[in-house]
């Protein structure tokens, strides 16, 4: 998907990496709608960029991003970016932060989905794009919640690519590692080739060039987190 001229709807705009992907996609020429919970942000920072717009909703509302796509009158790709987390062990569960986040890492998405997947069939064109995260390939420590929801969002990604092909609708999966942002500075863990948001702005764009439905980064980092998922259980649970 070049972006010159492109209505590109990012979901997920205001912070962190949506505000590096924003400002990245913009410098390359992309018509830019910007949603996000705050709307003072959203159009603070809409304001500083060229052919952009601020389009609020909450992702966990399908009456909001259904009343904001109405607003929509072209639109060439969505990117879902929208994303919480909340460290989490089974030892310290918090039912409703558990919640929160599948709410917004998956069932956001779900609802983003429905609203924007009839329009490009009719078409027959558009593009979607998941940001899921390494992290959903297999189970691991401390990720309650935030781990199921993106192991679904890589599943759900994985369902469209199948059933939409040939249709003329893209679909793109890309899984990020660790991203210096106000959530990961939650962690008080060691975070493998932490990466500034720049930077991973920089490998998504590339990513949204190419025709490849996945795109794991940063390597080797993916290398490692892949070959850990296809490790059998003996030897990821033995002792436990």
């Amino acid at each position: 998907m070049a972006f010159h001229g492109k209505t590109i709807w990012l979901v997920g705009a205001s912070e962190g990496l949506g505000l590096a992907l924003a400002k990245q996609l913009a410098a390359e020429g992309a018509q830019l709608i910007l949603s996000a919970r705050s709307a003072d942000r959203l159009h603070e920072i809409a304001k500083h960029l060229p052919n952009a717009r601020a389009l609020p909703l909450d992702v966990s509302d399908l009456s909001s991003i259904q009343h904001a796509y109405a607003q929509i009158k072209h639109l060439d790709g969505v990117i879902y970016n929208a994303g919480a987390y909340e460290p989490m062990s089974a030892q310290n569960w918090n039912t409703k932060s558990a919640l929160n986040m599948v709410e917004v890492n998956l069932s956001g998405a779900l609802r983003v989905i429905g609203c924007v997947l009839p329009d490009f069939l009719a078409q027959e064109r558009g593009d979607i794009t998941l940001i899921g995260s390494l992290s959903g390939y297999r189970g691991l420590p401390k990720a309650i919640g935030y781990g199921a929801s993106k192991s679904a969002l890589i599943s759900l990604a994985e369902t469209l690519r199948h059933d939409l092909k040939g249709t003329g609708v893209g679909v793109r999966l890309i899984n990020p590692g660790f991203i210096r942002t106000r959530l990961t500075d939650k962690n008080t863990f060691k975070m493998p080739m932490l990466m500034e948001p720049e930077q991973a702005a920089q490998k998504i764009c590339a990513a949204l060039l190419r025709k490849r439905f996945r795109t794991d980064f940063p390597a080797p980092f993916s290398w490692a987190i892949r070959l850990y998922g296809l490790l059998p259980d003996g030897i990821v649970y033995r002792g436990k």
